[in-house]
């Protein structure tokens, strides 16, 4: 059994302590929330965990790493201190790991805060953007759009990116996309040049 199954384990309030001081692991995604990218927009779900009493949210852009710990500056002047583990989890357009955040990057994390003020991550989202647009032209490898008076490109990713036509599942053929259409885009930001890697595409009602 791992640390991430295993949500009933003696001393999970130490581990989480620990976790803030040493690196020793805390409860992973499955106890407070799921991972992927449609989680980082779900309404705060109750712990799973019976020691975990508040679950704490961050977000905002990493300014700097130092160790294991993310500092974050918020979008409303809130700084921030974000503890990762052995047990955190980790979302870059796919499931991945902490070798590829970067300072510069935009972050949401979720975990649980710590007596050091710190919030020890269960599961962090990097770079995740959904936003409303207008598909304003459609490439092999990109679409255009726009996000309000914004020009945005859309890389889309083989393996990864898919499309929502009208509710119904998500599937990769998105060939069935048109200009003009609305569009709503789940994918993570590229701060390099601005542009957004795709994961979802959702048109129609």
């Amino acid at each position: 059994m791992t640390a991430r199954q295993d949500h009933h384990g003696l001393g999970r309030r130490r581990f989480l302590t620990t976790a803030a001081l040493g690196g020793a692991t805390i409860v992973g995604a499955t106890a407070l929330g799921g991972l992927d990218a449609d989680a980082a927009f779900a309404a705060p779900a109750p712990s799973l965990d019976p020691a975990i009493a508040t679950t704490s949210f961050v977000e905002g852009r990493i300014t700097g790493i130092t160790g294991s710990i993310l500092e974050v500056a918020g979008s409303h002047g809130d700084n921030s201190r974000v503890q990762m583990t052995n047990a955190t989890s980790v979302w870059k357009v796919r499931e991945t790991t902490a070798e590829v955040i970067e300072v510069g990057d935009g972050l949401y994390a979720r975990g649980v805060p710590m007596p050091d003020g710190t919030v020890a991550a269960d599961a962090v989202w990097v770079n995740i953007v959904n936003l409303h647009t207008t598909i304003r032209g459609i490439e092999k490898r990109r679409l255009h759009l726009a996000h309000g008076r914004h020009e945005l490109v859309g890389n889309i990713i083989d393996g990864t990116s898919n499309a929502s036509y009208a509710g119904r599942a998500p599937t990769s053929d998105l060939s069935r996309l048109r200009i003009g259409q609305a569009a709503q885009v789940l994918g993570a930001w590229r701060p390099a040049d601005d542009s957004v890697d795709i994961v979802r595409v959702t048109v129609g009602h």
